[in-house]
């Protein structure tokens, strides 16, 4: 393979079009679940929404401009992109159906039929015409659309039907047979509802369990729905729109962020589309006439599609009481050591401890927050949040302690993509109890996931404090794999209690003695620590990198580890998402390997381990090498002190690497291509053994009471 500068990266985009795929191998695993196999269909298409709604977007814009955009794109013209993007998709959409058909067929030897509205059986017709008019009914938005001076704005988180009314002819033949009667087309619109659920469980029968999705409900219904028009014929195609999801801020001065952010939201909804998904059997006429109307041109991403869209809500299929359908749940492995039901400051004031979910619980972290808002010790805590749950135990934890007489400060991202609208509730909320707030920097999101608690100890102040690579998100915690580390190491937590000065005052640059900390040391810092692994190579000393992140694409960065692997350094990678480096290539990178695991849960931590010639250096972060997260955002990368968990962050980053089930090659094919077990190898999935390893680890604690 050539090693010319337009072939050292892969297209992010590109690599991350082949991550969604790797989610649709698991849809079409048939070792994997049934209904488990519905909902990985449903996060690919999830996932595509949202790629066309930001990825796809900028690139358009910048197409758009008549700039070539190779420099930023890494050797390929945004023109070009958009084209390689929509051929992809379009492919990648088409298997997601052939594999839908072969899980429907799947789930009726299960018993489990999915019927649409031809075959509806006069049994079920009560209970569907009930079920519309009582529930679907009086949520139905439908607009006759051929009389109005302004098409209605679509949104691109909805599916419409498409309606086409041939209306029947008021005009006599002149003559039998010589002269065609004229038929007035009529266009409407039927939006589809949110907040009832896609899937219809209807009554079962003779032990089978009938389904239908509500888009045929309403096609079963279009009689009742356009019962005023005389109309000969009507037909009803699924649509769906996306839209440029950018957030353009407004540079008003005197608005508040919290105003500005909330305007920037309700403007996404007027967007540019930049994809167009339609039911290919719909006739061209009508298509033509949604396109023309909406302003559609061959510059966005026209896709044909089936005859449903929105599989996201897949996301949501019901269980049924299937549970031999679905994974089983493991049930989080308690941590050594640290008990909900006593005090965990007390038990980290002693040593520090690392909760790895969802193989362990992230109610533990939720504890920490409980006993520090009641603790008369406490007189302040300092919390980032970024993505938070709805109905969220943290924000609940965090106004109890301002209850309680605690100075409560949190900086809170009102940026977090997709979750303006819900981190602008919770801020207000969090406004109106008291609590002091941080809405960020300008240019800069804060992206770090850390905490700190202020506890007056003899008379001193003595810090705690919680450091993570993911979200404080109790939801996603259950599917999420982060790692989260408690401490009251005094130096670490003084470096984060600066972090928490630089939000406050941020033309002042901190040092930090301990953490690695965007957008200021990151680069420079792994550079060095890269440097030095080189130098180790060089001079004959071991010298490894093990890298877990979500996303690698920071050219600079590729550059500095293609140098180690040239210089001799082994290098593995473990990238769920995202990777621009081409590992395995002769005199560029030789010396890397670079997997993904995609299973049950996201992979979603980010653990960086260096050799230093044999006494490993061990970090923890909210980091990937991507350059947002290196230039643009505030980050904070922690060592990783104690001996223990430094050992556990090697072993199961190790666990994952020997993975021979889910993980998946990167490679400059794109082909997603497995890891081969060897000859006598026995299966080794690396997420349950890694739930083996600390179930074996808490066992070997017990038999040694």
């Amino acid at each position: 393979m050539s090693t010319d500068k337009n072939y050292k990266y892969i297209d992010r985009e590109k690599s991350w079009l082949a991550f969604n795929a790797r989610v649709l191998q698991e849809a079409a695993d048939n070792a994997v679940p049934l209904l488990e196999r519905l909902r990985f269909l449903g996060i690919f298409s999830n996932n595509l929404d949202e790629f066309f709604r930001v990825r796809f977007a900028a690139i358009r814009r910048l197409s758009l401009t008549g700039e070539t955009g190779e420099k930023i794109l890494g050797g390929i013209s945004a023109q070009q992109l958009v084209k390689d993007i929509t051929e992809i998709v379009i492919k990648l959409q088409a298997d997601s159906m052939k594999i839908l058909v072969d899980i429907e067929k799947e789930l009726e030897k299960e018993n489990i039929i999915i019927i649409n509205e031809t075959q509806i059986s006069s049994d079920q017709e009560n209970f569907i015409k009930d079920f519309f008019i009582q529930k679907v009914s009086p949520e139905l938005v439908t607009i006759i659309l051929n009389d109005l001076a302004e098409f209605p704005l679509l949104k691109d988180t909805s599916g419409y039907l498409a309606i086409k009314l041939v209306m029947k002819s008021e005009v006599k033949p002149k003559m039998l047979g010589l002269v065609k009667p004229k038929h007035e087309i009529r266009y409407a619109i039927i939006e589809m509802p949110k907040n009832i659920n896609r899937v219809v469980v209807l009554p079962s029968k003779e032990g089978k369990q009938y389904l239908i999705l509500l888009d045929d409900v309403i096609r079963y219904n279009l009689s009742s729905i356009f019962n005023i028009f005389d109309y000969e014929r009507i037909s009803a195609h699924m649509i769906k729109i996306t839209r440029d999801a950018q957030l353009d801020i407004d540079s008003d001065l005197s608005k508040s962020m919290l105003e500005k952010i909330a305007t920037s939201v309700k403007d996404r909804r007027i967007g540019e589309p930049v994809r167009f998904v339609y039911d290919k059997t719909i006739d061209k006429d009508t298509l033509k006439f949604f396109l023309t109307k909406m302003g559609i041109d061959a510059s966005d991403s026209i896709i044909p599609g089936g005859r449903y869209h929105n599989r996201r809500d897949y996301m949501n299929f019901p269980n049924l009481d299937r549970n031999d359908l679905l994974y089983q749940p493991k049930i989080p492995i308690p941590i050594d050591g640290l008990s909900l039901d006593g005090s965990i400051l007390n038990k980290i004031a002693k040593k520090d401890y690392l909760i790895y979910a969802p193989y362990q619980s992230f109610s533990y972290i939720i504890k920490f927050l409980r006993e520090a808002a009641l603790d008369p010790k406490v007189t302040s805590i300092k919390i980032t949040l970024y993505r938070l749950a709805k109905n969220s135990q943290i924000i609940s934890s965090l106004i109890n302690a301002v209850k309680n007489g605690k100075k409560v400060t949190v900086q809170i991202e009102l940026q977090a993509r997709f979750d303006e609208a819900s981190n602008i509730f919770y801020a207000e909320q969090m406004q109106q109890e008291g609590i002091e707030l941080i809405f960020g920097i300008k240019g800069l999101k804060v992206h770090s996931k850390i905490c700190v608690v202020d506890r007056i100890e003899d008379g001193k102040l003595k810090r705690y404090g919680v450091i993570s690579t993911g979200n404080f998100n109790e939801s996603t915690a259950r599917i999420y794999t982060d790692v989260t580390l408690f401490t009251s190491h005094q130096q670490i937590l003084k470096d984060v209690s600066k972090v928490f000065d630089f939000f406050d005052v941020n033309y002042r640059i901190h040092r930090y003695k301990h953490l690695i900390v965007s957008p200021h040391y990151t680069r420079s810092k792994f550079y060095k620590l890269i440097d030095r692994e080189i130098l180790n190579a060089k001079t004959g000393r071991p010298a490894y990198i093990k890298l877990k992140m979500n996303s690698l694409s920071d050219f600079a960065m590729i550059d500095k580890l293609y140098d180690a692997s040239n210089d001799g350094v082994k290098i593995q990678l473990q990238i769920r998402g995202i990777c621009s480096l081409i590992p395995g290539v002769k005199n560029m990178s030789e010396n890397i390997e670079a997997i993904s695991i995609v299973d049950n849960f996201l992979e979603h931590s980010r653990v960086f381990i260096f050799c230093n010639n044999n006494e490993p250096e061990v970090f923890i972060s909210s980091a990937d090498f991507m350059t947002r997260n290196l230039d643009g955002r505030v980050e904070v990368t922690c060592p990783i002190y104690d001996e223990d968990i430094k050992k556990q962050l090697i072993e199961t980053f190790d666990v994952g690497w020997k993975g021979n089930v889910k993980a998946r090659f990167h490679s400059e094919k794109l082909d997603n291509k497995y890891r081969i077990r060897k000859e006598n190898e026995r299966i080794f999935r690396a997420q349950n053994e890694t739930y083996n390893y600390y179930r074996n680890k808490l066992e070997v604690v017990v038999e040694n009471l």
